[in-house]
């Protein structure tokens, strides 16, 4: 048995440290320059954190593609091009961009840069115990909830808040839980 195709989306994780006092500023033009992004295709979504533990000024933009082409759409466009500017201004330097392809994108560590993703065999069992609840609770919780559903309309929506639990809340936090395993040398 082949192993299952693995999935062409791509993370994007992107930090900056804003100049002192356009901390504001910066936010401000995050929440626009999210409405942006979320608007081209093949978006998959976007997150923006603020350092907790690091530098207040820092702050770490996670960004999801559908695929590497999606991506190379969305940076070739002239109105990504004039946020960039828009960005930098309020920027110390230029950001500090890393793209990841299939399940790396998961197990990202905000203030560590330029850690390399896990070994797949780790990121897949991880990667199956916040699954594995998800799928095994959520649908019969929702049959229950929604009967008069269709069935279809209604896996949608439990598949979307599965993906959804998975990319903000899930994986980070199991990203977190099992730090030292996944990432021995950090």
């Amino acid at each position: 048995m082949s192993p299952p195709p693995e999935d062409p989306g791509v993370t994007v994780v992107v930090r900056r440290r804003t100049k002192p006092g356009c901390e504001a500023d910066f936010e401000d033009a995050m929440r626009e320059f999210i409405s942006f992004a979320l608007s081209f295709p093949g978006n998959r979504g976007i997150h923006v954190l603020r350092s907790e533990q690091g530098h207040p000024r820092d702050y770490t933009v996670v960004d999801r593609f559908a695929d590497m082409d999606a991506r190379r759409a969305f940076t070739a466009s002239e109105s990504y091009k004039e946020w960039m500017v828009r960005l930098r201004a309020l920027t110390e330097e230029d950001p500090h961009i890393e793209e990841m392809g299939g399940l790396s994108g998961w197990f990202t560590l905000p203030d560590k840069p330029h850690a390399h993703p896990p070994p797949k065999p780790k990121m897949a069992l991880v990667t199956f115990v916040g699954v594995y609840p998800l799928t095994s609770v959520l649908p019969p919780l929702f049959a229950k909830l929604l009967p008069a559903w269709n069935p279809l309309l209604r896996n949608v929506l439990v598949t979307g808040l599965i993906v959804a639990l998975l990319t903000w809340v899930v994986m980070p936090n199991l990203t977190k839980l099992f730090r030292r395993w996944l990432f021995p040398t950090i």
